[in-house]
């Protein structure tokens, strides 16, 4: 066997493994572009200051953003927009090729409203709002379509596309306001019609993409049981209905939703319900300052609302997510606040210091997730790759002049 023909056969043989393991991690980065227009200050945790932030995250083994989409947030109530309702399809488009062009995977959150939807609200976006049931669901392809097309067309292509945000109680209020307990109804027939539509825009457009079915665990308070059924019911009535989908994400927030050891509880179900699907958790946060005036459970004596808090917590929630092969995504929740530059108060829950905006513990901490530095999870060819450290297919390091197939931080890259 010549040489060329063995580099050829050891390279499929890596790219079967990395299709194995392919894992994803980063971040909810949508306010990043109003960050940088504020001249926010970005700091390493030694003091070097940022002047990249997503690639500084890229450095760090991060190898996927999320972004989201309102319909128009000009439409907005002024207090969302201070929370941070600005994501119109330019700017997303914007931001989204900045991701693209670092060579970083791509998830895209519609949530086909004009501002904030959750468990408790998803509004109808204002154009849309004279339409009849059967117009909301031509609607929900049309404009899926229409946005994908805009993306492609200005080099944000999304790898991973959420046709929906937080979807517990339906979307599209109040025709597709609807749960899984329901499944007879009008409103669920009408739900599960624009979700339909939904996905098969996402496969038309973007057949490459995966395509997200997100709910969070149950918001609940202090005392009530069954953190896990909506979840869990969702599962299980997607499958009923066949609604096509590839990964089951998830949003878990310890003062809300409850411990770790709940989580585990809704991902062990999960994964004998739904096998054939892989489960993210694409948003997660955990405060590093004082604790949300609403949170419903209070973990302060395992993880105290600080800097070392936040970094346990975060150790502690990779250990549990990697015993799951299952779980192949984990995305914090707005990672880049830095400053109350612009909004209408703090947020304590990113992973840069409000006040002298140095890098946090627990995002250093969150690589981790992606297992051993020089484990293979996917393959890209990159000629930016930072001095970070690299390791050679035999697992040894080498330096920022080495040329060929490297492995960095869980990435397997082929350096120019």
């Amino acid at each position: 066997m010549n040489k060329k023909n063995y580099l050829l056969i050891l390279l499929l043989a890596m790219t079967a493994v990395a299709s194995q393991a392919q894992k994803y991690l980063g971040g909810d980065i949508s306010l990043l572009t109003k960050y940088e227009e504020n001249k926010a200050l970005y700091y390493e945790k030694n003091g070097a200051k940022i002047t990249d932030v997503i690639q500084f995250l890229k450095a760090q083994g991060m190898n996927s953003m999320r972004l989201r989409l309102f319909v128009d947030p000009t439409k907005a109530p002024a207090d969302h927009k201070a929370e941070g309702v600005w994501q119109d399809l330019d700017y997303v488009k914007a931001l989204g090729k900045r991701i693209k062009d670092a060579g970083l995977h791509f998830l895209l959150d519609f949530h086909y409203s004009d501002t904030w939807t959750d468990p408790g609200k998803h509004a109808t976006p204002d154009a849309w709002k004279s339409l009849t049931t059967t117009q909301l669901a031509e609607m929900m392809y049309s404009y899926t379509k229409e946005c994908l097309e805009t993306l492609i067309e200005g080099g944000a292509q999304p790898d991973a596309i959420q046709v929906g945000n937080e979807l517990n109680l339906g979307q599209l209020w109040d025709s597709g306001k609807t749960w899984p307990t329901d499944p007879s109804s009008q409103k669920m027939s009408n739900f599960i019609s624009c979700i339909n539509n939904a996905v098969k825009a996402c496969r038309d457009v973007c057949p490459q993409a995966k395509v997200v079915f997100h709910v969070a665990m149950n918001y609940r308070s202090k005392g009530n049981s069954n953190n896990n059924d909506q979840a869990r019911n969702w599962a299980s009535l997607l499958k009923t209905k066949g609604v096509d989908y590839d990964i089951f994400g998830l949003s878990y927030y310890p003062y809300y939703h409850g411990a770790l050891s709940e989580l585990e509880t809704l991902i062990t179900a999960l994964g004998k319900s739904i096998p054939e699907k892989k489960i993210q958790l694409v948003e997660v946060g955990y405060p590093n300052a004082w604790y949300p005036s609403d949170n419903q459970f209070d973990y302060t004596s395992t993880y105290p609302a600080t800097e070392e808090g936040q970094r346990s917590f975060t150790e502690d929630l990779i250990t549990l997510l990697n015993k799951y092969p299952q779980v192949n995504g984990l995305y914090w929740w707005y990672p880049e606040a830095n400053g109350n530059y612009f909004s209408s108060s703090w947020y304590n829950m990113g992973l840069w210091n409000n006040s002298n905006h140095r890098a946090l513990k627990a995002l250093y901490e969150l690589r981790a997730f992606m297992g051993d530095p020089s484990a293979i999870h996917t393959q890209r060819a990159d000629n930016r790759l930072s001095v970070a450290d690299r390791y050679n297919l035999q697992g040894q390091r080498v330096g920022d002049n080495f040329r060929g197939v490297v492995i960095a931080y869980g990435n397997k890259m082929i350096a120019k």
